[in-house]
């Protein structure tokens, strides 16, 4: 069955999730956060596309851009495989290192530009990573912040800011209390994902994984024979890693780092 088109944004702002492949680790350390943010600022600088917000997490990025000189699909496959290829010759692996293709959706409205902002910065926080959006260093929430981020030069930051304020001081103020606010947001993530297993369906799936392997005994394994179930169990379709670790008794972070 052929693909469906992406439909173009009007403003030419998209929010963009581009998971690993088996939704695999794809950062095992600062140098590979990095040398991603590294490669994305190269590519900025030479495709002259603005990058409003950004997050990377173990599995998967988080980002709100808008495109430069290409399309936004050229752009991305520019910067997947120059990623791709530095992580294989890091690691001696070969092969496809994310998802054949990103999920995107279009950001055309002021409102929902700040909702994927807040959406994206918050998401360390809503996966039990951190406590305060600006505790997660490989976001750009800091840069909003008035505080040093990595690199140095890759936020574009003014337009969200004039948003608030044409004081950059009270703007920074005014966004932060917006961005660390309690909401319900549901962005591209939740609106795309197939539908989440019950609990009951869950653990079964779990079982068919486990084998002869009971699953209170999970948390008791030795880490690295422990890991390597947590890492088939984050494969199923349809489950969470806060499922993962309610059923298994484990913490968060341990399947999150798993």
């Amino acid at each position: 069955m052929p693909r469906v088109a992406r439909v173009k944004s009007k403003t030419g702002t998209y929010h963009l999730i581009w998971r690993g492949a088996n939704r695999q680790e794809i950062f095992h350390d600062e140098e590979d956060w990095e040398t991603f943010l590294d490669i994305l600022k190269k590519y900025k600088l030479k495709l002259k596309f603005s990058i409003f917000a950004w997050c990377l997490m173990n599995n998967h990025v988080h980002l709100l851009v808008k495109e430069g000189d290409e399309s936004i699909s050229d752009t991305m496959k520019r910067i997947g495989v120059s990623y791709a290829r530095s992580y294989n010759m890091k690691y001696n692996t070969t092969g496809h290192l994310f998802q054949d293709r990103f999920k995107s959706e279009n950001v055309e409205e002021r409102s929902y530009f700040l909702t994927v902002v807040r959406y994206i910065h918050q998401n360390p926080v809503k996966a039990g990573m951190v406590m305060r959006p600006d505790d997660w260093k490989w976001s750009s929430c800091r840069g909003y912040y008035g505080q040093e981020i990595y690199p140095r030069g890759i936020l574009d930051r003014h337009l969200l800011l004039k948003m608030f304020s044409p004081d950059i001081k009270v703007a920074e103020e005014q966004f932060k209390a917006f961005n660390e606010s309690k909401n319900d947001d549901q962005c591209l993530e939740e609106k795309e994902n197939d539908r989440r297993l019950t609990d009951e369906e869950a653990s079964l799936k779990m079982k068919e994984i486990l084998s002869m392997i009971e699953i209170p005994e999970v948390k008791s394994l030795p880490k690295e024979e422990r890991n390597e179930i947590l890492r088939k169990v984050k494969r199923i379709d349809g489950i969470s890693l806060r499922q993962i670790a309610r059923i298994l008794g484990v913490p968060l972070t341990l399947v999150f780092r798993a």
